[in-house]
């Protein structure tokens, strides 16, 4: 299919019934939150079987529970992840408001209106100025800029910030800013139907009875900003969701973690266990009813239907699976959603996350993975903007051999140069940029001293290249660039004395120490992915031709003159200092041309580009033809500044066996380059692999033969575990709890009845232990974060899933069967036909079940605060503050007032008064919980000294260091060196040498204030070498205790 748009016509468009500018990221609303909500809740196995079992309770032929013992815990499941996923949608909705309600300048009327972007329609011509942020899809119709050019920043598409460039056709950039020009514009764009390709578009428009071809140059896409440019105008082409931006946005899907899915699976095997339970104590109940109960039937009074035993079986069996139904841990689900909302909070309010520079918090958009950040084996992380600023300072360079950069100290030794040191006072003051800084006073020392090669190297700095020059109204000499390499470059050549000034399509002026000279371009030789390096012919005012170049060192060095091997010697191994220390390079070059010989080559370059067939090759042939004898200048070295933190968090993560995947669109130098400045690519590797298959059957053969190469051992390290293990240890206290509350049944005539109260059963999970599992899976930590941070092995049990997985989920079940034993046995031993204090008899029923279940209260309470390494107040009110709630519930729901009220609901008068005044009842629930917890503590006992983890050996180190802990010392900073390899790093695109020469980026005016490169400095700290340091110190100290092994 495709689209048509009529310019400044609403009515036209609207019959097509395209999409408003209006986006939708929520998942509900009003009307839709209810049914979703609860579709998505129900598709957990738990809440489903929940359901059924709470319909089977409403059949009373098999109902042996009420149904407020199910109802209640559902419903509270449900209602908070309801809340939770209400309060994430809210924040969408938010969200998309916010956006929703900015403010553009539509063309309405013959008259530019501000409307709200979700007003903005399919047709309308929107006005856009500097630094703002385009609401649609836009045909590019004129702009300030000559020939409709204007600049924007994808970012938000693409993650770069390099400037990319657009222009509108001809004939609609003579529009300019004329609004009644506009208003009139009536032009109809055919185009392709909406679709995600960022990187394509085409169609056509028809205006004055011609038509013109469209491509992606002349559209502007929503999400990106406005740069350098005072204002553009332009014809929305596709709105809100139709938008490439939020084609590619696909919908939000309802996420679930790899603990989610574990649960799901163990909540199957438990339902599957209560099944195959129920079916064989339905067998057993059908033999009883076939063999002994026929004896009982005529006192009971059945009905005629009620005397088969299949029957009974049948009845029997759903009577077991609503008795048994609390062995489902549907309580654990509550949990999970509480505490992944605590920790969500308690990552929005972390200081350590918070930045400063910008006032930004952290901000978790979700409460449903948390427990994932501990479980992270693969990061895939962009490079611009992410690992760095791409924000490139000239740092040092190579001239004729020697080295620029580096100042000696009183020993004549290299030594890092740094803020102490006095920066250098550059020559032409009022033209340097203020922000850039160099502290070699040597390269002053040379230009001064008119030093040929050191000038001539400034001198292709200045002319080698595709920056735009303009001045601001404060008659500031401003750049634009499309690389901040080349803008890092120009910048030093001007701050140095060589000041690029203006340039036409035919001609490029420079300020050489104070003189004006005005080069006539003869050729420009673009750069690109396969050439990897730009070269300029240029006619000085002698009327010498020289052609300069700059590129990678691995493709200039073999264009050089037999005559450069000395200096390309020397030129190499700075070249390798530079890499060495993370620094981007390209090697200078120049050489002298015979006018005669470049006249016949230009003539070549003319039919080559005339030529309709090999035309590329022709001019790459060319371009190589020329590009040869070169004369060896030297090199720069740049510095990719990185974010602030950037390699203490690549080696904390490297350490902590996380794989970094670094997905950039830069060329391989460039990717390797960074690789090595932030220690995800060290010198220390023996082998680095460059896999350049271009199908799956090549990658998997050269991934092949390097792993037959490999050589070393694999690091096996971790950090930051707190989050998973944690999380993992809450899954399998609570499926503990929820085993041991699994219920007992007595067999009553053939009729079944639970151990414990009913009320007992619906409030256990929900109010007498839930709270301490709350507490210890939110505020629980096994080691301090300091000891996280210094031992990251720590993180390796999230990543293998070592602490909650099927073999863990088994351990918990034998667990939970014996404390079960325990507290069904020792009681029942304990009143086999015995008396109570007063000479009467206790063994009665509602006696053992409620010292069955305080005695259950005491052991899940213990049990928990034997998990628990870090203690709050909080956690001390939760654990013992349940334990005082259970008995002030239990006495009131056994007390003669409530009975008066209640008199079906609450059975258990009195009972509780008069068990708990018994001291042999006090023996029995002390004895139950010595039994119970007892196991357990001599198992962790042995463990923890014979066979102890890291996480406790870090614990013992941690008490042992408590009171007084070591400083930790620095290690001095030292120079990392390197072996020979490219450092060749260069963000440039093809295509804007063409540009140049044409003209079209030319301007006629003085242009708007703009802004400038702007700089940040990044300094580096020794923090790898501490790290490495106090890991390696930490560890031994573990090693000196004999009975650890680490």
């Amino acid at each position: 299919m495709e689209r048509i748009v009529k310019a400044n016509d609403r009515e036209y468009n609207e019959k097509f019934q395209y999409a408003d500018n209006r986006i939708h990221t929520s998942k509900y609303n009003i009307l839709t939150f209810l049914p979703i909500n609860l579709f998505e809740q129900f598709q957990r196995v738990a809440n489903a079987y929940f359901l059924c079992l709470l319909i089977l309770q409403l059949i009373p032929e098999i109902s042996s529970l009420t149904w407020f013992t199910t109802i209640v815990p559902l419903v509270l499941v449900i209602t908070m992840t309801a809340v939770k996923d209400a309060t994430d949608d809210y924040f969408r909705h938010k969200s998309d408001n916010q956006v929703n309600n900015r403010q553009s300048e539509v063309l309405i009327d013959s008259k530019l209106q501000n409307e709200k972007w979700m007003n903005v329609k399919v047709g309308d011509i929107i006005k856009l100025e500097n630094n703002q942020f385009v609401a649609a899809d836009l045909l590019l119709l004129s702009s300030s800029e000559p020939h409709g050019l204007c600049y924007v920043e994808t970012a938000e598409l693409d993650g770069e910030t390099n400037l990319k460039v657009r222009h509108a056709l001809s004939v609609t950039s003579e529009l300019g800013a004329d609004i009644n020009r506009l208003a009139r514009f009536d032009g109809i764009v055919v185009c392709e139907a909406p679709n995600n390709k960022l990187d394509k578009f085409m169609g056509i428009l028809s205006w004055k009875d011609s038509k013109h071809s469209l491509n992606n140059e002349k559209i502007i896409l929503r999400g990106c900003i406005l740069r350098n440019t005072s204002w553009c105008f332009g014809m929305v082409i596709f709105a809100g969701p139709d938008t490439k931006l939020m084609q590619n946005s696909g919908k939000t899907k309802f996420k679930r973690t790899s603990i989610d899915r574990l649960m799901n699976t163990l909540v199957l095997w438990i339902f599957g266990f209560l099944i195959c339970l129920g079916i064989i104590l339905a067998i057993g109940n059908s033999i009883w009813e076939s063999q002994i109960g026929d004896q009982f039937r005529t006192f009971l009074f059945w009905n005629e239907g009620e005397k088969s035993s299949v029957f009974s079986g049948f009845l029997t069996f759903w009577s077991y699976i609503i008795i048994l139904n609390t062995v489902v841990p549907i309580s654990l689900y509550v949990s999970v959603e509480v505490i992944r909302l605590g920790h969500s909070y308690f990552i929005n309010w972390d200081r350590k996350m918070y930045y400063s520079r910008k006032a930004t918090p952290a901000e978790a958009r979700t409460t449903t993975l948390n427990e994932e950040l501990g479980q992270i084996e693969y990061i895939f992380s962009d490079k611009t903007g992410t690992l760095t600023q791409n924000i490139m300072t000239f740092k040092r360079c190579s001239i004729n051999g020697r080295i620029y950069g580096e100042v000696p100290d009183d020993l004549d030794q290299k030594t890092e140069i740094t803020q102490e040191k006095e920066p250098v006072d550059f020559l032409v003051k009022s033209q340097a940029d203020r922000q850039f800084q160099f502290f070699d006073h040597n390269l002053m020392e040379s230009i001064k001293m008119g030093d040929p090669k050191v000038h001539e190297f400034l001198r292709v700095l200045a002319l080698c290249h595709t920056v735009m020059s303009e001045e601001n109204s404060a008659g500031e000499l401003i750049y634009q660039v499309q690389s901040p390499d080349e803008g890092a470059l120009v910048t030093a050549a001007r701050n140095f004395g060589f000041i690029f000034k203006s340039r036409t399509p035919e001609t490029i002026t420079i300020e050489e120490l104070g003189t004006l000279v005005t080069y006539q371009l003869l050729a420009f030789l673009d750069f690109n992915n396969t050439r990897k390096r730009m070269s300029v012919i240029v006619r000085n005012p002698e009327g010498q031709i020289k052609l300069y170049s700059k590129g990678a060192d691995t493709i200039l060095f073999e264009k050089l003159h037999p005559s450069n091997e000395v200096l390309l010697s020397l030129t190499s191994d700075h070249l390798s200092e530079f890499a060495g220390e993370g620094l981007r390079t390209l090697a200078i070059a120049h050489r002298d041309l015979d006018d005669k010989y470049f006249k016949e080559w230009h003539k070549m370059l003319e039919d080559a580009n005339a030529a309709t067939e090999e035309r590329d090759e022709r001019i790459a042939g060319l371009y190589e033809e020329i590009e040869r004898d070169l004369m060896l200048l030297g090199a720069t070295a740049v510095e990719d500044k990185l974010q602030e933190g950037v390699i203490e968090t690549v080696t904390s993560l490297s350490l902590a066996n996380i794989k970094i995947w670094v997905l950039t669109g830069d060329k391989q130098e460039t990717a390797i380059n960074i690789g090595y400045a932030c220690n995800m690519l060290t010198d220390d590797m023996n082998d680095v692999f460059v896999i350049a298959g271009n199908n799956a059957v090549e990658v998997r053969e050269e991934l092949r033969k390097a792993k037959e190469n490999l050589s070393g051992q694999n690091r096996n390290v971790s950090n930051g575990h707190v989050v998973c293990e944690k999380k993992q240890q809450l899954e399998l206290d609570s499926i503990v709890e929820e085993t041991v509350t699994g219920d007992y049944a007595l067999i009553i005539n053939g009729h079944s009845l639970t151990v414990y109260d009913q009320w007992f059963i619906t409030l256990f999970n929900i109010v007498y232990t839930s709270l301490p599992v709350l507490a210890m899976g939110i505020f629980d930590q096994d080691v301090s974060d300091q000891n996280s941070m210094d031992c990251p092995q720590l993180y390796e049990p999230g990543q293998l899933n070592l602490l909650f997985n099927k073999r863990k989920f088994f351990i918990c079940v034998l667990h939970g069967i014996y404390t079960s034993l325990a507290l069904f046995f020792i009681p029942y031993g304990a009143f086999y036909n015995v008396a109570g204090e007063d000479g009467q008899h206790i063994a009665d029923y509602q006696s053992f079940a409620v010292t069955m279940a305080t005695s259950l209260v005491i052991v899940v309470s213990v049990q928990i605060a034997l998990d628990t390494s870090y203690w709050t107040f909080i956690n001390h009110v939760f654990i013992w503050g349940s334990i005082a709630i259970y008995f002030s519930i239990l006495f009131t729901m056994h007390s003669n007032g409530i009975f008066g009220i209640f008199p079906n609901q609450f059975p258990f008068v009195g009972n509780a008064r008069h068990s708990l005044t018994q001291k042999c009842i006090w023996l029995v629930i002390l004895l139950t919980t010595v039994a119970s917890v007892l196991p357990v503590v001599v198992f962790r006992f042995l463990k923890v000294n014979l066979y102890p983890t890291l996480s406790d050996q870090i614990r013992r180190w941690q008490k042992a260091q408590k009171k007084a802990r070591p400083p930790s010392s620095r290690r001095p900073r030292t120079r990392r060196s390197s072996s020979r390899r490219s450092g060749y790093a260069f963000a440039h695109q093809e295509g804007y040498g063409e540009l140049i020469t044409s003209g079209k980026n030319m301007r006629a005016k003085n242009p708007p204030p703009t802004s400038g490169l702007e700089k940040t400095h990044y300094n580096s700290t020794s923090w790898i070498e501490n790290l490495c340091k106090k890991t390696t110190d930490t560890v031994s100290s573990f090693g000196q205790d004999k009975t650890v092994k680490l």
